[in-house]
């Protein structure tokens, strides 16, 4: 959540103070808290909403059900984090380098273990979509249980470098300790989108052309629709941030053999792909806040929940109002004074 390589880059250049990169660092104190709450709101709501959804009116035995589940919690788990990050960007870390470990951890176990069931997802759909008599896309009970399970215990396992790599720097600075682990933390985030794109395009490519046959369903339109939509906001949310923080690390490598012309103009470079970081990164992690929307409201079966959900709240207002309406007539013509 924290740009490494900024604070790694700029400690570089601000021996011969050839670079000043207040700008940017300003940039992302300001917009980066608020436009975080925005995304904690939304995704509390959205994320929430779709648990009490799931534990309402779902079987949450079925696997597409469990993985549904399984996301929400990961996006609420991903989303748990952000608020300490807007803190930091204000404040600086004054929290303590045990907090600054565990705060990381728990945004790394949110968002890997998000990107695997969209992985996984994506590839229960392909399997639905060519094989849908297939055991996978009929699984349930014991099955649901042992995928969350793996899901959560390889995630865990990915992300327990935090706990070794991110300390407490110049005693406000929550960041990996040098360059060598700021680069694997950047290219592991990196090798997770390459895999989760080709296994999209190539699953999504697949579940089109079956689709576009003259034998398939008549509401192909509307599902084809989806299917462009999901892949269009999944790579406009991450494919921005990952192409900014790989950039960002090949200009780094360069830095000790670059003479001092060179590197005033990688300074600039730098800034602008400083600024680009800020924004890329906000678009990247509002999508655990439009997940509910994309993965689960946009079908028809869990929008009837929601209306079935809201109109039962309805009536319950509704009865809890003539109750006391009827409470207040019998106050009344007894001559007391009563409220509720």
């Amino acid at each position: 959540a924290t740009n490494s390589f900024t604070l790694l880059y700029y400690d570089y250049f601000l021996q011969d103070e050839l670079c000043d990169n207040s700008d940017a660092m300003q940039f992302g104190t300001i917009w980066t808290p608020v436009l975080f709450s925005i995304v904690v709101a939304l995704s509390f709501f959205g994320n929430i909403l779709v648990i009490v959804i799931l534990a309402m009116y779902e079987n949450l035995k079925s696997l597409t059900n469990a993985f549904i589940l399984n996301l929400a919690v990961s996006d609420l788990l991903f989303t748990a984090g952000l608020p300490f990050w807007a803190y930091y960007h204000i404040y600086g870390w004054n929290l303590g380098e045990p907090a600054c470990k565990l705060i990381h951890f728990v945004y790394c176990v949110g968002f890997y273990s998000s990107s695997i069931l969209l992985i996984l997802m994506t590839v229960h759909r392909y399997i639905a979509v060519m094989r849908p008599l297939s055991n996978i896309v009929l699984a349930t009970g014991y099955n649901s249980v042992l995928a969350s399970v793996i899901i959560w215990a390889i995630s865990i396992l990915i992300s327990c470098p935090a706990f070794i790599f991110i300390h407490v720097r110049d005693e406000n600075q929550c960041v990996y300790a040098n360059s060598s682990s700021a680069l694997w933390g950047t290219y592991q985030q990196n090798i997770f989108f390459a895999l989760s794109s080709l296994v999209f395009i190539f699953c999504y490519s697949q579940i089109i052309c079956r689709l576009l046959r003259p034998t398939a369903q008549k509401r192909k339109p509307k599902t084809l629709k989806l299917i462009f939509t999901l892949m269009v906001v999944f790579f406009m949310g991450w494919a921005p941030y990952n192409i900014i923080i790989f950039l960002q690390s090949l200009y780094f490598w360069r830095l000790e053999s670059l003479d001092a012309n060179t590197l005033r103009k990688q300074c600039e470079i730098e800034k602008q792909l400083e600024y680009a970081f800020y924004v890329s990164r906000i678009f990247a992690f509002s999508h655990c806040c439009l997940n509910p929307v994309f993965y689960v409201f946009v079908g028809v079966k869990f929008k009837n929940h929601l209306k079935k959900m809201l109109k039962s709240f309805g009536n319950n207002r509704g009865s809890i109002r003539s109750r006391q309406n009827r409470l207040t007539i019998t106050s009344l013509t007894s001559g007391e004074e009563f409220s509720m």
